[in-house]
């Protein structure tokens, strides 16, 4: 099965979903949509499909490239004293787990507390602002200088980001939050209004997949630890409320965004990107969910099988 089939197979799925249009910005993208792209470590070719080369904004999986900055920066061991690497079964954006367990911590940092909290980290560098530096790093471990910020769409993000202001300030009155809230939510919101392609996630997913070094130029980014975490983390917490389920199904490290995007790492193997809108009740890519199943099961992904 070629890229082009996966999309061919997968398309009509759009239809099963719903663009994030709780953010308005986001409810305006046209939801017939699907690109795939798979970096091939072995070849160190990429191939795409469909509509891989569309930009679009990176939401949740933003938070694996803030963790793997935040390491860099401050390493594993520090980052990791702040946040944990743990299940929560609430929603992303849920405070409940915070207060029914009474955690010192978020419990991982692809929810949102968690997310928030591993940004207000990042403290600025010489003359360049948090937020400066997270873009320059995305632009490289995504190979994308394109990335840019989309205003209209952090603005978005900011008008009806209420409930993260919430956990931002919940964490701010337990003492689990040393930065400033505001500052660390505007951050945080631009973050994820960051625009990029399924090629860019493609990119992100090889570096992971190959722990740590840039396929394209053999340079270490990362430290082989915190790929390592960063796919153990994807697989556990990268699809929400569904990463249980998705790791018995298609058994590939993964994270999502409500943007519509997937990004994906096999070991050793490969990196995929894939962009397609409408999302399922958890807040997964329909469409999106049903490429990556093809190609774990054509190309035999599944970490737990092959």
């Amino acid at each position: 099965m070629n890229l082009q089939e996966v999309i061919d197979n997968n398309l009509a799925k759009t239809a099963n979903g719903k663009v994030a249009d709780y953010i308005p910005a986001l409810g305006q993208v046209a939801p017939k949509q699907l690109g795939v792209a798979l970096y091939n470590l072995d070849q160190n070719e990429l191939e795409l499909a469909g509509d891989a080369n569309v930009r679009f904004a990176i939401e949740s999986i933003s938070k694996v490239i803030v963790f793997l900055y935040a390491v860099k920066q401050l390493g594993l061991d520090e980052v990791t004293k702040h946040v944990d690497a743990r299940q929560t079964g609430f929603p992303f954006n849920s405070i409940l787990n915070l207060e029914i367990e009474r955690a010192q911590h978020p419990l991982n940092p692809f929810v949102n507390a968690g997310a928030i909290e591993v940004t207000s980290l990042i403290k600025p560098l010489a003359d360049r602002q948090p937020f400066e530096q997270i873009i320059m790093f995305a632009r490289e471990i995504c190979h994308d200088p394109q990335i840019t910020l989309n205003n209209e769409i952090f603005e978005s993000e900011d008008r009806t980001g209420d409930t993260d202001r919430s956990l931002a300030y919940y964490l701010k009155a337990n003492g689990i939050m040393q930065g400033d809230v505001t500052a660390s939510l505007t951050t945080y919101f631009k973050q994820c209004s960051m625009m990029v392609t399924a090629v860019s996630l493609a990119n992100l997913g090889a570096v992971l997949a190959n722990n740590g070094v840039k396929p394209w130029d053999q340079d270490r980014l990362i430290s082989s630890q915190a790929a390592t975490y960063a796919k153990s983390l994807m697989m556990t917490t990268g699809l929400y409320n569904e990463s249980g389920t998705y790791s018995s199904i298609i058994g590939v490290p993964t994270k999502s965004g409500v943007g519509g995007g997937l990004m994906s790492a096999v070991p050793n193997r490969v990196g995929v990107g894939i962009f397609s809108p409408p999302l399922d009740q958890a807040g997964n890519s329909v469409a999106g969910l049903g490429a990556l199943g093809d190609l774990s099961t054509d190309l035999k992904l599944d970490i737990f099988r092959y």
